[in-house]
């Protein structure tokens, strides 16, 4: 069963044409990776199956939802992290979670042993009082993936989420996205490492507001003839 199911999703912004005419299906509990240059199209894309962007045309299907008429349905059902830190620095990260829960409409008598298993998970219950500001980089990502998990979602879209952290964290981080995925989360993550693209079960490959390749990371290697992710990407955007 599909997830995430789009038809010639575009969106243009006057006359720059950001998206143009993507098609894909993402399975359930599936780990799909989408890369990509800067200024690819990604973000873009992402915003629209959130529902943050309308579509300019083409057609989604989001956790069993229409793009078009239930994007209100969709935000209800997904969890999202940006690639800039989205958490409030001033406010604690039990406060954090917190207001993030009651957004999300988590019964109030609910939250609170939610918020304190994800501190638990994170190694985080001793900083539960801690303004977000005071905790490193890395920290700070694994809450926000925690936050974004905090009503059970069944998916979560991550955009760049290991951006600017060492390598130790990205690999505590991409833990967190293996359990996840485990559970039957569909983890749809956008990356620039090209090595984390072969942790995926599928990688799409974005280019000039298209998507060029789609497959299994080692699918992409034979049809391109290279040794790794790394090497299909460069000879892709040389073509």
């Amino acid at each position: 069963m599909y997830s995430i199911e789009v038809e010639h999703l575009t969106k243009k912004f006057g006359a720059f044409t950001a998206v143009n005419n993507i098609s894909f299906k993402v399975e359930e509990g599936e780990i799909f990776g989408f890369l990509g240059a800067n200024g690819a199209g990604k973000t873009t894309a992402i915003k629209m199956m959130c529902g943050l962007l309308q579509p300019t045309s083409g057609k989604a299907t989001i956790a069993g939802y229409d793009l078009a008429t239930e994007a209100k349905m969709i935000k209800k059902h997904i969890g999202y992290m940006s690639q800039r830190f989205s958490l409030y620095g001033d406010l604690t990260l039990y406060e954090n979670m917190q207001l993030f829960g009651t957004v999300y409409g988590i019964p109030h008598n609910e939250l609170k042993g939610r918020i304190l298993k994800g501190l638990e998970a994170l190694k985080m219950s001793d900083k539960a009082n801690t303004l977000v500001d005071s905790i490193p980089l890395g920290w700070k990502q694994k809450l926000a993936f925690a936050t974004a998990m905090l009503h059970r979602p069944n998916i979560v879209f991550l955009d760049e989420p290991t951006s600017g952290v060492d390598p130790l964290v990205r690999r505590e981080f991409w833990n967190m996205i293996y359990e996840a995925a485990s559970q039957g989360i569909t983890i749809f993550v956008t990356t620039h490492y090209m090595d984390e693209a072969e942790y995926c079960k599928r990688v799409s490959i974005m280019s000039d507001g298209e998507i060029k390749l789609i497959g299994t990371p080692d699918e992409l290697k034979s049809q391109m003839n290279a040794n790794s992710i790394a090497e299909v990407f460069s000879k892709l955007i040389t073509r």
